[in-house]
């Protein structure tokens, strides 16, 4: 994130740590090549460092992105001063005046490059006093403040009163290099390494003569481009944080006006909004979310998409709130549904919305991921859909049922309905090999949808009354027969089945079932929902102990259809899958 990057360079420029602070205003850069601020401090960076090629080279391009900038120009002149280019400095400088002339930084800077440029050239003075002129530079207190071996000197009172004597009177200072800090800072003024001895033999010793002393020091011209004025720039520039602050406020604004635009379906007028918006600041991916709905709404898919795969991106660089990215993800996922044609489009939409979930675990995102893949799934089947190729799958599966090959048989109806789902022919077939296999369960679901298909299909009655004959269900049987003979009453198939029922019924109504039997049928009577649901009945409970302990009430109760009814049902007869009235006394022993 630039701001982070920003945030350590300065704090390294302020500790001094020039190097380190070069490098994260580069980073900085890298991350927001077009904020001129991050140009203005490494340029500083640089010309902290004596670096005055790249400083100058960072200040043009600070002009560059930023020319109505006073502070640029402080950068350019300052650089060009410590190139010892005193006529572009006096330019760079005046040029910042006159964007703000009451600016003490430009004011100071505009002076010290009138004096280089008016100070003709000459070899600086020799012995003490050529040594005590490097004291004379704006570069010393930078110097002492930025190492880290002489930065303590300066909250010493003595060392300070000791260096504006050397300032007043240059010549002095071959009384004061006994004292082992004026020989650091004299070390690190002239950059090289003096060797002195150590403090036991200090004391003893006399301070070298000055032309001694000047031997081992190189000549005094070859420092003269150093001691020419630096930038010391402020770590952070109170004007940018507060112009940062005011373009944010003004986003918000032109974002608010956007929404209030959408609200109204506006939706030229808050595009307009939200870009607005993006240009004021670009560190806020909200702005790019709510334009991405707007397009949606306007039905420019490809924008959509493009401003949310913008989104996403700057909300990585930003470490922005999952839930932001989250809504870029699925936004984006809402348009590629809009834009699906085929089944296979939707798998792009669908692996949106997954990777949305990922990042935050939205209702919303997770609804519109469910009906993405309901709606896949549906043109899967619409595109398989072949009437011809159904009907050649169902003829082969009539050919393996006639062989009593019913697996077989069952593979190519399903293959049937996949390519045409709304047959009910195929649903009684597949129906009727479940039946010959044993799976009643399968063979009686297929057989209801076949009739749900079509209740005129008279063989889905037949299939359904057999699977429920098969089951001991005969009631029930009984009744799906008799409503297929509503829609033919002459059918040789539903009357056999009648007849069958009407059989069994008949027998255990003459007590010719076995025990056995019995037991299962009121057994299975217990797991009717219907039998469940009239035994935890508490009117129906008191209507049962009354039929038993208190006969006179139980005819009243028998006055009530709806207690009529439900004693109708306890008390059909053993064939019946109730298992009779006898259920009643189950009910009493349990």
């Amino acid at each position: 994130m630039a701001d982070e990057a920003k945030a350590k360079g300065n704090a390294a420029f302020s500790a001094g740590r020039f190097e380190e602070a070069a490098r994260h205003f580069t980073d900085a850069i890298a991350l927001a090549p077009g904020n001129h601020v991050l140009y203005s401090n490494r340029s500083a960076a640089l010309a902290s460092l004596h670096r005055y090629s790249d400083a100058l080279a960072d200040a043009q391009k600070t002009v560059e992105l930023k020319p109505d900038w006073a502070k640029g120009y402080s950068r350019l002149g300052a650089a060009h001063l410590g190139l010892g280019d005193a006529a572009s400095a006096v330019a760079a400088y005046e040029k910042g005046l006159v964007l703000e002339p009451s600016n003490d930084g430009l004011k100071a800077g505009l002076e010290d490059a009138k004096k280089a440029a008016a100070a003709p050239p000459r070899r600086g003075p020799s012995g003490p006093d050529g040594i005590g002129q490097m004291f004379q530079g704006p570069e010393l207190w930078s110097k002492i403040a930025s190492d880290p071996t002489t930065r303590a000197y300066l909250s010493e009172p003595d060392f300070m009163q000791m260096l504006r004597e050397v300032q007043r009177n240059p010549s002095s200072i071959s009384m004061y290099l006994s004292d082992p800090r004026m020989m650091q800072v004299l070390s690190l003024m002239l950059n090289v390494k003096i060797q002195r001895p150590e403090a036991s033999e200090s004391s003893q010793s006399t301070p070298p003569p000055p032309q001694q002393q000047q031997h081992q020091t190189p000549p005094p011209e070859t420092k003269a481009r150093e001691v020419e004025p630096e930038p010391e720039p402020e770590p952070m520039d109170l004007t940018d944080e507060k112009e940062r602050k005011e373009r944010k406020a003004a986003a918000q604004k032109e974002k608010e006006l956007g929404n209030a635009a959408y609200k109204k379906k506006d939706f030229e007028t808050a595009i307009q909004h939200y870009t607005k918006a993006l240009e004021l600041d670009d560190e806020d991916i909200s702005y790019l979310t709510n334009r991405a709905a707007v397009y949606i709404e306007m039905g420019k898919y490809d924008e959509c998409i493009k401003d949310c795969d913008k989104a996403v991106e700057r909300g990585r660089e930003l470490r922005a709130d999952f839930k932001m990215i989250s809504r870029a993800l699925t936004r984006k996922g809402t348009a590629l549904v809009k834009l699906a044609k085929t089944s296979k489009d939707f798998d792009i939409a669908i692996e949106t919305f997954q990777k949305a979930l990922t990042e935050h675990r939205n209702p919303d995102t997770l609804k519109k991921l469910n009906e993405a893949e309901r709606a896949k799934k549906e043109l899967e089947q619409q595109e398989y859909y072949d009437p011809k190729l159904a009907d050649q799958e169902r003829e082969k599966g009539n050919e393996f049922f006639k062989e009593q090959k019913y697996p077989e048989a069952i593979k190519h109806y399903t293959e049937a309905l996949r390519r045409n789902p709304k047959d009910p022919r195929v649903y009684s077939n597949r129906a009727a090999c479940y039946t010959k296999l044993g799976a009643m369960p399968e063979g009686l679901k297929d057989a209801e949808k076949c009739l749900e298909l079509d209740p005129t299909f008279t063989k889905g009655y037949t299939r359904k009354g057999a699977i429920q004959f098969f089951m001991k269900e005969y009631d029930k049987a009984m009744e799906t027969y008799q409503a297929g003979l509503k829609h033919d009453p002459n059918n040789q198939e539903l009357l056999d089945g009648v007849r069958r029922c009407v059989e069994q019924i008949n027998k255990a109504n003459r007590g010719e079932i076995s025990q056995d039997e019995l037991q299962e049928r009121q057994n299975k009577a217990m797991q009717d929902p219907e039998i469940q649901n009239i035994l935890t009945d508490p009117i129906m409970r008191q209507v049962l102990i009354d039929f038993q302990e208190n006969p006179r009430a139980a005819q009243e109760h028998l006055k009530n259809p709806g207690v009529l009814q439900k004693i109708q049902k306890l008390a059909k007869p053993p064939s019946s899958e109730t298992g009779g009235i006898s259920a009643v006394f189950l009910w009493r022993d349990a």
